[in-house]
Parts: structure tokens; sequence; C-alpha cells
């Protein structure tokens, strides 16, 4: 019996390929869910709890424009993300799509070998151009040791 992946299209809305050819997707949880596949597991980026999903997910305390609480809580979440997107449909969000989960999405770039001082152009070009929005989010990623 062959495996069959369960990642993403790579032509579904907010879907970005890291170099090691792991897709995971960004989302604004202000917008509706997009049509299509659900994710398996999902990053949730928020200063306040989450609604109820029925997929897994994790809730990383990360207040709007701000940094994640947990810095230590923040390598591992994401850490376990990277490691699911290999055969996974894996979903990073946080309300607007852009700073938090541009943030974050940059993160998994660094994990994945991007050098940090180049992950935020990376996400920008093959995500969204307006992500990482703060200059403490930027220095953030540069400083993400994996």
């Amino acid at each position: 019996m062959s495996h069959v992946s369960e990642t993403w299209n790579p032509a579904d809305t907010g879907v970005l390929r890291l170099p090691s050819g792991r897709l995971v997707r960004g989302r604004a949880l202000r917008r509706p869910l997009p049509a299509g596949a659900t994710p398996s597991f999902a990053v949730y980026l928020l200063g306040k709890r989450p609604p109820e999903v029925s997929w897994e997910a994790r809730w990383l305390r990360w207040p709007d424009f701000r940094l994640p609480s947990s810095h230590a809580q923040a390598r591992a979440v994401l850490g376990e993300a990277w490691a699911r997107a290999g055969d996974e449909r894996v979903e990073i969000a946080c309300g607007g799509g852009r700073g938090r989960s541009g943030t974050a999405l940059a993160c998994l770039a660094v994990l994945d070998g991007v050098p940090a001082g180049q992950a935020v152009d990376f996400v920008r070009r093959h995500y969204d151009r307006h992500a990482v929005e703060t200059p403490w989010q930027r220095r953030y990623v540069r400083r993400f040791v994996p």
C-alpha cells in the first residue's frame, strides 16, 4: 500500500513552500476558513484562547503586534509545526495573517535552513509582501535559534 501525502496543495491560498519542500499554510482567522482541505495540525498565535476546532491545535499566547509570551514555548511549538509539515497539513494563523503568522513562518524558514537574516525577505517574497509587521518581530526572526 502506498503512502499518500497529506500536505497542502501548493496552489492553495496562503501556502508557503519552504526550501525543503515542506508546505505550510498561513491564514487570517478574521477571514472565513478557505474552501478545500482542513488542517491536520494548527498553531494559533493569539493573545487569548482561540475557539475550538475539529483538528489538533496548539495555542501560543502572542498578543497582536507583539512577540510570543514564552520564547521557549514558541521554539517548541514552531519546531513541532515544522516537523509535522513534512507529511501533514500544518496551518499557522493569527488575526490578520501577516504580522504574527509571518513572523512564525519566517521562524519555520529558519528551522528549514534559511539564514535568519534572510528569513523575513523569504516570507515576504513567497507568502505575503507585508508579512512580519514590526521592527521587534523582524529582530525576533533574526535572533531565532533553531
